[in-house]
């Protein structure tokens, strides 16, 4: 097997489109006006899956948790610790919620948490190295 994407379930599409699409920069591949909507970012397939319409799909119903979820994160990088910042304050002034300011961890690596409009986490943060090398 192949990890091929991984989604989100989502009460209010439009406002998760636009964040996901115009704040972190995602690429929507199909209509907006759709109950799942297929976005990509660097090659990876990124679903939103309408919550009713995945609910009416598999005959079953779901908890989800309101507020922000510690049950997952997502991880973004960007190449420099200033892009870390940048990032971050474009992400607050556009309808995040900040969960943690960039900040330099112990291990050299600057970071941030925000959350999505309905609370799912997000870090933002970088080796201050390009990704190609920052693993190296």
């Amino acid at each position: 097997m192949r990890l091929d994407g991984f989604g989100l379930f989502v009460e209010d599409m439009a406002k998760m489109i636009k964040f996901y699409r115009d704040v972190l920069g995602f690429e929507i591949k199909e209509s907006e006006d759709t109950s799942n909507v297929y976005l990509v970012k660097d090659g990876t397939l990124f679903l939103l899956y309408g919550r009713k319409d995945f609910e009416n799909m598999t005959h079953r119903r779901y908890e989800y948790i309101k507020g922000l979820n510690g049950h997952s994160e997502m991880a973004l990088y960007v190449d420099t610790f200033e892009e870390v910042d940048a990032a971050y304050n474009n992400a607050i002034k556009n309808g995040a919620t900040s969960v943690l300011e960039p900040e330099l961890e112990p291990w050299g690596q600057r970071t941030c948490y925000i959350s999505d409009p309905e609370g799912n986490l997000i870090e933002i943060g970088s080796w201050n190295k390009p990704y190609e090398e920052k693993d190296l």
